[in-house]
């Protein structure tokens, strides 16, 4: 009987062990997994809020705080104009990063197509209360102006708003007939009286596209309109170098050299006549006024 209470303790006592060190082994484990996670946050890129839609929208479509959501993305990789609040009262620091201020109910319209859970940027919506529409796209000190175009001047229907163009002029200087380059980079904001940049693939022909220039350009604009005819150059999406001055006369199209003809005017000799004889003598004397 003794033998066996003995057997038993012993057996006690080895499982006890067994089990400390087992739990020993588990809190270490559990442990080296916590500072593991700790240094994983310590490395961990920042996050911060920014606003999503919750539908999809159309352009021109109004939206609401309703239709807003709040997500989580790293710090470094939040864009230029990303709103990181859907309200905020008026007057707040936290204001110049909301969609809408506290007390209004004023909607907002998208100036793009969005997909659900794409982010909202300021440069695709309208202020609030404000349409969809070329005021919506007009810069601050900006001018909409808007010029006739057609199937050749208007890059056969292949402008959107949004692309840049150069604006070419042709007309006669001196008699002779001359293009040049007159505006670089120009931003279009409507297709004749579509502002939607996501308007249809399909090609077609504008009669008018009005572009955002600035209150001098608009003079510019409008006197080489009313002297020649203007015509557009679509630029390029990766275009980042600037036009220099280009200006091409019919005589450089045709690879004509003109030859200098210089004037050289004949020296003035003035003469005395005297007869001798029957023979009248013509003799060089200088020349008065």
């Amino acid at each position: 009987m003794r033998l066996m209470f003995a057997l038993f303790l012993v057996a006690g006592i080895g499982l006890a062990v067994l089990a400390v060190m087992m739990a020993q082994g588990q809190i270490a484990q559990f442990q080296a997994e916590r500072d593991h996670l700790i240094a994983m946050q310590k490395n961990a890129p920042r996050l911060v809020d920014v606003v999503v839609v919750k539908k999809p929208l159309k352009y021109g479509e109004r939206f609401t705080a309703e239709d807003l959501a709040v997500v989580k993305m790293q710090a470094d990789a939040r864009p230029d104009g990303a709103f990181s609040r859907i309200t905020a009262k008026a007057g707040t620091p936290e204001a110049k990063e909301a969609v809408f201020l506290e007390g209004t109910n004023r909607p907002r319209a998208s100036l793009r197509s969005l997909e659900p859970k794409e982010m909202l940027l300021a440069s695709r919506v309208t202020a609030p209360g404000m349409d969809a529409g070329i005021l919506a796209s007009l810069q601050p000190n900006r001018r909409a102006f808007t010029i006739q175009v057609d199937v050749t001047s208007g890059v056969s229907g292949f402008l959107r708003p949004g692309d840049l163009v150069d604006v070419y002029w042709s007309g006669t200087i001196n008699n002779e007939p001359v293009t040049k380059l007159i505006q670089s980079n120009l931003k279009l904001i409507a297709i004749d009286q579509n502002t939607d940049p996501d308007r249809p693939e399909t090609t077609q022909i504008a009669r008018t596209v009005t572009t955002e220039v600035s209150p001098e350009q608009v003079a510019a604009l409008t006197l080489a309109q009313n002297t020649g005819r203007l015509t557009l150059s679509l630029v390029g999406m990766h275009d980042t170098a600037q036009s220099g001055a280009v200006e091409i006369d019919r005589d450089q199209l045709l690879g004509i050299k003109r030859e200098e003809v210089k004037k050289v005017e004949k020296e003035k000799v003035c003469t005395i006549k005297t007869r001798k004889g029957t023979e009248i003598v013509e003799t060089p004397i200088p020349c008065t006024n």
